[in-house]
């Protein structure tokens, strides 16, 4: 037992001192490990920034409220309308706790080409919105004067701190799907763990205000679902009460409805997945002409290594451990900048909450160091399996 013993501390004190042979050899040449180590962290920057991205985007989890909401639409666009009555129709589906009509103005506030005055401006009936978005809170007396004033808005906020909107302040919506000016005064501001950066006014203030060919329309119905288990049963219920209408309906969660927005930049995950594969190529050719370069100044080295009486096994992975240290150093460094590039980018991602919820978690963090540990030994085992393979004898005469 004690002959086991010394052996396996034995190996590890070898461990050890492999471990800092390959550290040490990592620094040999400090100009290029530094330019190395700065070009694999550009690259896996960007790649983490797209990988947050896709994260935040795509596999964000819904908020308790946001899972219990769904939104309908027109099937065929989201800019075209549905009949206001078809809110009653959905009330009447079992499951179906609350429905409201809202819409979308659009409009312009002062400057239009600033893009801080740019935030979501939607009609709504103002004694439902509170009850549909149960994460909200107003003080009652503001709620009150909310409802009881034609012109009155609501702001977040977010949006309030942004744009410095005080209570009793006008604003002035400019329209553009809508020809018409709306005047509006703040009477209430809400405060909500997301969706903080909208401006709720008065549905019949719109409807007054425009023509009558345009009245009498949503652009969505906001559902509230009784449970998480009714969610998807009532969304197909919405869907095939108007099935073979003059109007159908696509009914989805909020988050997906909001991520239905970006569907107008185009296919966004092929493009994520597109430039990510660029720089995973980009960062193999670095890695792949940095190592070239290193084992090629390296050869008298590995026969004075076998000399000593390194192995094959032990002389590649030298070389491969030296290659690993680096990338792996270079993703480190990639984070880092990753993680502040994306905490600037959320801070001043106005009316989008994937965006604001944008991060590089633990996930992200894992798949860039196993793609920067990938790129390290991908790079690195060609020209390293050539050298440690090489004779001793050769090895000395080439470099001499």
């Amino acid at each position: 037992m004690i002959s086991s013993n010394v052996a396996r501390v034995g190996r590890i004190d070898l461990m050890v001192r492999f471990f800092s042979f390959i550290l040490k050899n990592s620094w040999r040449n400090r100009r290029r490990t530094f330019l190395t180590v700065a070009s694999i962290g550009a690259s896996l920057c960007l790649l983490g920034v797209m990988m947050a991205l896709y994260a935040a985007l795509y596999h964000s989890k819904p908020s308790a409220y946001q899972a219990l909401r769904l939104m309908t639409r027109n099937r065929v666009s989201l800019t075209l309308p549905m009949p206001i009555y078809y809110g009653e129709r959905i009330r009447q589906i079992a499951g179906v706790r609350e429905v409201a009509a809202s819409q979308w103005f659009g409009g312009a506030y002062k400057d239009s080409r600033d893009p801080k005055n740019f935030f979501a401006r939607i009609a709504i009936d103002p004694e439902k919105i509170l009850a549909l978005r149960g994460e909200m809170s107003v003080p009652a007396d503001q709620s009150r004067t909310f409802v009881s004033d034609r012109t009155a808005c609501l702001v977040g906020r977010s949006l309030a701190n942004r744009l410095n909107f005080k209570i009793g302040d006008r604003i002035t919506l400019v329209g553009d799907i809508f020809p018409v000016n709306l005047d509006l005064t703040v009477r209430a501001i809400y405060d909500a763990p997301e969706n903080d950066e909208v401006l709720y006014f008065h549905w019949k203030y719109l409807e007054e205000s425009i023509s009558l060919g345009r009245r009498s329309l949503a652009g969505t119905f906001a559902i509230l679902v009784d449970s998480p288990e009714s969610v998807a049963r009532v969304a197909a219920a919405v869907d095939d009460t108007f099935h073979n209408a003059p109007v159908e309906t696509k009914t989805e969660s909020e988050q997906q409805f909001a991520l239905s927005f970006l569907s107008f930049l185009g296919n966004l995950k092929a493009f994520l997945f597109s430039v990510s594969a660029a720089v995973t190529f980009t960062i193999l050719l670095v890695s792949a002409n940095t190592m070239a370069m290193s084992v090629r100044e390296r050869v008298r080295e590995v026969g004075i290594l076998k000399t000593l009486g390194f192995t094959t096994r032990e002389v590649l992975s030298v070389i491969l451990g030296e290659a690993v240290v680096i990338a792996l150093l270079g993703g480190v460094v990639g984070l880092l900048l990753a993680s502040g590039l994306c905490h600037v980018v959320s801070q001043n991602a106005f009316g989008f909450d994937q965006i604001r919820r944008l991060a590089v978690g633990p996930a992200v963090s894992v798949m860039a160091l196993a793609l920067a540990a990938f790129v390290g030994l991908a790079s690195s085992v060609v020209p390293a399996y050539a050298a440690a393979r090489t004779p001793i004898v050769e090895a000395v005469r080439d470099s001499g």
